[in-house]
């Protein structure tokens, strides 16, 4: 088992660290650290672990750091975490800024250890369940809707909520970008609290991403749309379904789904409605574990530092294009 570390126990911290206890075949949990001393002794009574002095004592007996601290403090505590010679676990996103994100990268890489993010969604049932689903999405419409919480709100919501679906997107896109178009608001917090963002992608492709965290509602609903297909993924629910069109004589039609005919232009055709199976899973529980057998068979991490990056580069296109809409905007006559 790899010794693992736990940096940072406020409320996300706390649902790490059941993780960790419950991935108890792949990590031995070594202890905590928060910089709330206080806080991290009454999470070591009530979970029986360990609190350490400092983040240097505990990334001195890890072999691996879970770091779940404010964004702000990612690139201080990640960098002494590698310099110690530790494999790391970072919560979204990887930094505040690109260069702290560039300078870990070549950090991780003169020290050879996996540094992985945790765009949690990458591990959503709805998202695996597509499992050997051909992907190639010619346009993708996301929205990420969430009720008002004040936890957060030092950040706009492209990095608060937004960064998810980046991730998804760059993903499943698999194309760099091309073009960035954004507008957003700051109607509750200092910060943008509703944005769109149109991205165009090299190789055509197109995507239409709104966040907000001033909904009545939570949302989490990806849309892709491609030549032979349509998929939809309620990231809330964890559940897909794949909508495709057949010729009525059509060979390799699945099996499993319902099918419906259609009369059409082109003649007889068979709308196939799938709904991939989504079992319950523990993400986080899930996304830990893989980091772990990474390392073990010398892979490269599920959510990799480079993938990290893109996804805060991706983050940034947009903020700075919202800003810049906002400049242009006239100002409201007071």
């Amino acid at each position: 088992m790899l010794k693992i570390g736990l940096i940072g126990v406020g409320h996300l911290g706390k649902i790490h660290l059941k993780c960790i206890r419950l991935a108890r075949e792949v990590y031995d949990l070594v202890g905590v650290y928060d910089a709330d001393a206080e806080l991290a002794a009454r999470i070591a009574e009530e979970y029986k672990v360990r609190a350490f002095g400092s983040a240097a004592e505990l990334i001195a007996a890890a072999e691996v750091i879970d770091v779940v601290t404010p964004t702000s403090t990612h690139f201080r505590v990640v960098k002494q975490a590698l310099e110690g010679n530790c494999h790391v676990f970072v919560e979204k996103p990887l930094t505040e800024t690109l260069e702290e994100a560039k300078e870990l990268i070549e950090l991780s890489r003169r020290a050879k250890k996996l540094v992985q993010v945790g765009h949690v969604e990458r591990f959503n049932p709805a998202l695996l369940a597509l499992g050997e689903v051909s992907v190639q999405p010619y346009f993708i419409e996301a929205h990420r809707l969430a009720m008002f919480n004040p936890r957060g709100t030092d950040v706009s919501v492209v990095l608060d909520l937004m960064i998810h679906d980046l991730d998804i997107v760059l993903k499943l896109a698999d194309s760099e970008v091309s073009e960035v178009r954004a507008s957003g608001v700051a109607v509750l917090s200092e910060t943008p609290d509703i944005v769109n963002a149109r991205i165009e992608f090299c190789n055509g492709a197109v995507a239409n991403l709104t966040a907000s965290r001033i909904s009545l509602k939570n949302m989490r609903k990806v849309r892709l749309f491609q030549r032979d297909a349509y998929i939809s993924l309620d990231l809330l629910e964890k559940e897909s379904q794949v909508i495709r069109l057949f010729d009525a004589d059509a060979t390799g039609i699945p099996e499993r789904g319902q099918q419906f005919p259609l009369e059409t232009p082109r003649g007889h055709r068979i709308i196939h409605v799938d709904q991939p199976p989504s079992g319950p899973v523990n993400a986080i529980q899930m996304e830990l574990e893989s980091l772990a057998h990474s390392i073990r068979e010398g892979k490269p991490a599920a959510v990799s530092i480079e993938d990290g990056y893109r996804a805060l580069s991706l983050a940034q296109r947009i903020s700075d294009a919202v800003a810049e809409n906002q400049r242009r905007l006239p100002h409201p006559q007071s």
